[in-house]
């Protein structure tokens, strides 16, 4: 009997096949024979009909062939028929999205849309409108998108996530899912046996940082069923991907093996890798072994027969802090290389800039024309020249205005629109494109807004004049008060300096507790990145608009967003208040003050009740729903939990840093984990005062690998008024702190 995954290649052979009669490229869109264009637009049509219902059909996808200046749509019409032309399907949505923001003056976000404010007939365009990629890379999500995004999303989710993406001009997207059952296929025929491998292999949330080569097994073992399951869903996303004209970005093959490999393959050294934050990573096979291209092959065979090919692979070698032993650097990039034109000929090899990577030993290996470096730190540091550093390479202008998935809102727009340009048109420029790059998506829809509309203009962009349109277009509707609050937002939280950071700082509700601590995650910003009480005010603008714009369900998510995040700035305030009270030996003003943090944490899982997006019942649910036994949704709950707290075993959380690394201002884990776990800390100070004994000692991982364990549920729907509890934040905030007798 053919096994499962045998019979998921063959249908999706077969799908494949049967998009073809059908009209839909299994490619990027290009120049047909007569100038004809070489794909049809039903994927695109097929997209509007997700996104737009009851709009639809007034719009005429018109496909073009893409010139040598690279992608372009055009958008003009009639009320009620509008025509977009485009160089492929995902451009075609590229065009329906401008139309959108610029002629309809709606939004649709990542996440919260206005589309509601659609009238039944669309508006005529003002003409014809063209607009022009500025760069041919438009790159979009991290290496750990999987674990902080949710590594058990379902189809739906994944497709939204791709149309929202297409939506907004990207095209090219990291695909992950599935890697883990190209592993395990390739090492079984290397020696090894499947429970081996099932156990080398960590749970999905866990997965991204294994395919870096930082860890390994945290979070399993997991199952066959398990894999083939991701290998579905994996093969799903690349064709989609295919179909709408993207290119799925694959891992690729540079050398991480499981243990003991030259045990059982004598003529492959491996080279030990050391630790990554209290894991043992796993070792690298030397590149330049007689094995490497064996290993290469495999797995690129096997990747091949579940997902098809790819133009563009992914891989870093010795990322974050890897030790490349007696291997010389640029032999080992020109035997990866190698590997991979051999089973891709002409394909892109991507690098993520970070730290010290790619090293110039590297880059000067290969055919620079083959490598693409995706940026994550070109708007964090000053003095930046890339093309000096990385030797002419192409790369991408990237962010990575979110670590961990945060809920802090944020980022160095400024920046962007400055950079993006100057680096751009600047004499013998190598930036070939842009790169999104948040370690978790779902927040900050304004940020990925602005920051993809880059790619799309050939022209500096206008910071201020941009946020204008985009507080009027966001909730479908002029509001005077919409505008003053975003023109707070811009100037305070979305207009943070470079030099340092580019994120926010984190909520201290959600740090490990202590009189002293100054950030949650351990290397995220320790103070305020922006004046607070920009956020504040804005909460109190976007409370008085009119009733007609509340009704968009941006503006729900915002106005829960925005009162998130005053209350959370008021940690910042609130704790050195406490500290003080309890050096002072004040027990009255002491107790005073850690019932207002206890209420405020209390307020902030109510107003995060209000929004589906704010809950942890829907990530716990997702995980699991991948099980089918007691066991199988105990293992995948602990790792959705565990990546979101401590982030792993002790050695890493404690001693690694990891723990909070991922923290995030959900109902559910404001209430049961951070809540209780300050209260806990509090009590422990509070009977010190009263006895004079030093406090209590609390082991911290002990308690929350303990929550990690549970499985209580969590509500997936959410309940109560946003408006009416971000009321209530604001009469908090607002409240004057009444000292007590002993104050």
């Amino acid at each position: 009997m053919r096994s499962l995954r045998s019979w998921i290649v063959a249908c999706t052979a077969a799908l494949a096949v049967l998009a073809a009669v059908l009209g839909t490229p299994a490619a990027p869109a290009a120049a047909a024979p007569g100038n004809r264009p070489a794909f049809a637009p039903r994927p695109a049509e097929a997209a509007l009909r997700r996104l737009l219902p009851r709009h639809a059909g007034q719009f005429d996808l018109v496909p073009v062939s893409r010139p040598a200046s690279g992608d372009y749509f055009t958008v003009s019409g009639t009320t009620g028929h509008v025509r977009v032309q485009g160089t492929s399907p995902a451009v075609l949505l590229s065009g329906v999205n401008w139309y959108l923001k610029y002629t309809a003056e709606v939004d649709i976000g990542w996440p919260g849309d206005s589309t509601s404010k659609l009238p039944k007939r669309l508006p005529a365009p003002a003409g014809t409108v063209r607009q022009d990629a500025s760069v041919p890379h438009r790159f979009a999500l991290n290496d750990t998108d999987d674990g902080y995004s949710g590594a058990y999303r379902n189809w739906a989710s994944y497709e939204k996530q791709i149309d929202v993406l297409a939506l907004h001009g990207v095209n090219e997207v990291f695909v992950q899912m599935g890697a883990d059952a190209v592993y395990y296929d390739t090492f079984q025929e290397f020696g090894y046996a499947k429970k081996e491998l099932t156990s080398w292999i960590p749970g999905p949330a866990h997965q991204p940082w294994w395919l870096m080569q930082n860890m390994s097994g945290f979070g399993g073992p997991v199952t066959e069923k398990l894999l083939d399951q991701r290998a579905a869903l994996g093969r799903r996303i690349t064709d989609r991907l295919r179909r709408l004209g993207m290119t799925p970005v694959l891992p690729g093959y540079y050398g991480t093996v499981p243990p003991g490999f030259t045990d059982r393959n004598p003529t492959g050294p491996v080279v030990p890798q050391g630790g990554w934050v209290g894991f043992e990573r796993p070792d690298w096979l030397d590149p330049r072994s007689e094995m490497f291209p064996k290993v290469a092959e495999a797995f690129y065979r096997h990747q091949r027969k579940l997902f098809g090919d790819s133009a563009m692979y992914k891989m870093d070698l010795l990322h974050e802090g890897g030790r490349p032993g007696d291997v010389p650097i640029g032999d080992a990039a020109k035997a990866v290389m190698k590997a991979l034109q051999t089973a891709h000929p002409g394909a892109t090899w991507v690098l993520l800039g970070w730290q010290n990577n790619p090293s110039t030993q590297l880059i000067d290996a290969v055919d620079k024309s083959k490598l693409f470096i995706v940026d994550g730190l070109a708007d964090r540091y000053n003095g930046l020249d890339r093309e000096a550093a990385w030797h002419g390479a192409p790369y991408a202008f990237g962010t990575i205005p979110n670590f961990g998935g945060h809920t802090t809102i944020g980022a160095n727009t400024t920046v962007w629109t400055a950079r993006f340009n100057e680096w751009r048109t600047k004499p013998n420029s190598a930036l070939k494109g842009i790169a999104y790059l948040p370690e978790g998506t779902g927040g900050n829809p304004v940020a990925y807004e602005l920051f993809t509309e880059l790619a799309w203009r050939t022209a500096p962009l206008d910071h201020s004049a941009w946020f204008a349109d985009y507080a009027e277009r966001r909730y479908g509707g002029a509001d005077p008060h919409a505008a003053k609050a975003w023109e707070l937002l811009r100037t305070g939280p979305y207009s943070t300096p470079s030099g340092t950071w580019s994120e926010s700082q984190d909520s201290l509700f959600t740090a490990r507790p202590g009189l002293t601590v100054g950030t949650a995650a351990s290397w995220s910003p320790s103070s305020m990145r922006y004046d607070a009480t920009t956020v504040r005010q804005a909460l109190t603008e976007l409370l008085q608009v009119a009733p007609d714009i509340r009704k968009s369900d941006a503006y729900r998510f915002d106005l829960v967003d925005v009162a998130r995040q005053a209350l959370a700035n008021r940690s910042r305030t609130l704790l050195p208040q406490i500290k003080s009270a309890y050096e002072g030996k004040d027990l009255a003003l002491y107790r005073q003050r850690t019932a207002e943090w206890k209420q405020d944490l209390a307020l902030l899982d109510r107003l995060l009740a209000t929004d589906r997006r704010f809950m942890l019942g829907p990530w716990l649910k997702d995980a699991e729903s991948w099980g089918s036994t007691d066991a199988e949704r105990a293992a995948a709950e602990f790792d959705a939990r565990s990546v979101l707290t401590t982030w792993g075993h002790r050695s890493g959380s404690e001693s690694g840093g990891l723990r909070d690394y991922a923290n995030r201002e959900w109902s559910g884990l404001v209430s049961d984990f951070y809540a209780k776990r300050w209260m806990l800390y509090f009590d422990s100070l509070d009977t010190a005062l009263v006895t004079g004994q030093p406090p209590a000692a609390i082991d911290w991982f002990e308690r929350d690998d303990a929550w990690n364990r549970e499985t209580k549920s969590y509500p997936v729907k959410s309940t109560g008024d946003p408006v009416a509890w971000a009321e209530t934040v604001r009469a908090a905030l607002a409240a004057p702190v009444v000292p007590t007798a002993g104050g």
